[in-house]
């Protein structure tokens, strides 16, 4: 990996998993109220031992060039100098998502 590009930890939730996974790009989308993430990284296992949760994660974005994920779906985003592991984990929670939109047009005209 270059020193010059960025690398990013983006957590957010999906369902009741939550994804944790690396990208060197990561901006502001066009559409309001998503965030665009791009050139994913992934751990090229070079041992016997292969998280599943890390392969299930590969698989899914594995024909994706670039994903919008909605603001309210992320928990966190880190700019990390050292690649983890990308992985998906059972969310368990009593928090639930406030269901209205962030904007909502106005009733008078």
């Amino acid at each position: 990996m270059s020193k010059d590009k960025q690398l990013y930890r983006i957590e957010f939730i999906q369902g009741n998993e939550r994804y944790e996974l690396y990208a060197q790009e990561l901006i502001n989308s066009g559409l309001f109220g998503f965030i665009e993430i791009a050139d994913f990284v992934w751990d090229t296992h070079t041992g016997i031992v292969v998280d599943p949760s890390h392969e299930k994660l590969k698989d899914e974005f594995a024909d994706v060039e670039r994903t919008y994920i909605p603001m309210h779906a992320i928990l966190r985003i880190d700019a990390v100098t050292k690649k983890g592991l990308a992985k998906i984990t059972h969310f368990d929670s009593k928090i639930s998502h406030f269901p209205s939109p962030i904007y909502t047009p106005s009733d008078k005209n």
